[in-house]
């Protein structure tokens, strides 16, 4: 009889230690596998508006990590094994925007590999589409801060860029694909900025003076957007 009882004790234990354990286990194995989640913000504006420059020096100052959806996707066309080389040699040319799956795919692999957690992602969402894939793909992964928009005229986009264009060795960097970049940023970009701009997320830096005048302004904006508790 003892033995029947003792049975019976140590089934009834084992059971309710399986009712216990398991939500407990799933639970961590979920937590375990969950996505890392980075903090980024999107850097907007014309081309020449001096994106990349700030970027380089809020990475200094603040320790984020900059990407660059362009330079992504040149340093993809120029890579011999890639299978969207051509296609996304074909866009840059005619100053269109790249397919969003193949610029979200290069985001994310350069913020896994980057192994940090704050990104400025510079020159992306450039349209709708873009938007549109960003959310499907990634807004999961990501914290959203804000639109870091440079406001610049065209006519010191256009001259900085023709002047960059000299010792850059982009193709991309003369009058003819920037009158199609400048039309692509008016008709697809803008409107981005706008559809931020409703929801209270686009941060405006007048980009039309030097650089060290611009970065007075961004250290004041990131000092007041990330400042310690």
């Amino acid at each position: 009889m003892r033995f029947f009882a003792r049975h019976f004790f140590h089934r009834t234990v084992k059971l309710w230690l399986l009712r216990k354990c398991i939500p407990l286990i799933h639970s961590v194995a979920i937590n375990m596998s969950a996505k890392p989640v980075w903090d980024v913000v999107f850097v907007l504006g014309g081309p020449g508006a001096g994106k990349g420059t700030q970027c380089q020096k809020i990475v200094e100052e603040f320790q984020f990590v900059h990407l660059s959806a362009g330079d992504l996707l040149r340093e993809e066309r120029a890579n011999p094994e890639s299978k969207y080389g051509e296609l996304i040699s074909n866009y840059i040319k005619e100053g269109q925007i790249v397919p969003v799956q193949i610029t979200c795919n290069l985001l994310e692999q350069a913020m896994i590999k980057s192994k940090k957690n704050k990104f400025l992602i510079d020159g992306f969402p450039r349209n709708r589409d873009n938007v549109d894939g960003w959310m499907e793909n990634m807004s999961s992964k990501t914290n959203l801060k804000f639109v870091l928009f440079f406001d610049c005229s065209d006519e010191v986009c256009v001259n900085r860029c023709l002047s960059r264009g000299k010792n850059s060795g982009r193709t991309d960097d003369n009058m003819e694909s920037l009158k199609k970049r400048l039309t692509t940023y008016s008709e697809s970009t803008q409107p981005i900025i706008q559809y931020f701009g409703k929801q209270n997320l686009v941060r405006t830096i007048s980009a039309s003076v030097s650089v060290e005048e611009v970065f007075e302004d961004v250290k004041t904006l990131f000092n007041k957007e990330f400042k310690k508790p």
